[in-house]
């Protein structure tokens, strides 16, 4: 019997998580956490979707722009000015 991955066993022990690969990356935003001033919030749009996909990271990081990544992520939404926003929280992402 073959040996799981890693991210097998993320999906195995975690039902709500999805995994993707090979994404195409059109646009990635990075910015101080205001509540905490030590994690970056990182924000990717993905080509054809048109929900943003966020994670946070201790340093800044390369821009992701027509990179092709590997992401597992589930769904969640956030309050912005008022307004309930679906978004995709990143749990592990590796560019391919």
């Amino acid at each position: 019997m073959a040996k799981k991955s890693a991210v097998d066993k993320l999906l195995d022990t975690h039902q709500e998580l999805v995994h993707s690969e090979n994404m195409k990356v059109i646009s990635h935003v990075q910015r101080a956490d205001r509540s905490d001033d030590e994690w970056y919030i990182n924000t990717i749009m993905l080509e054809n979707i048109d929900t943003p996909f966020k994670y946070k990271r201790k340093k800044q990081y390369k821009s992701l722009t027509n990179q092709y990544v590997n992401i597992t992520y589930y769904p969640d939404n956030e309050t912005v000015a008022g307004f309930d926003i679906e978004i995709m929280k990143i749990v592990r992402l590796k560019t391919s």
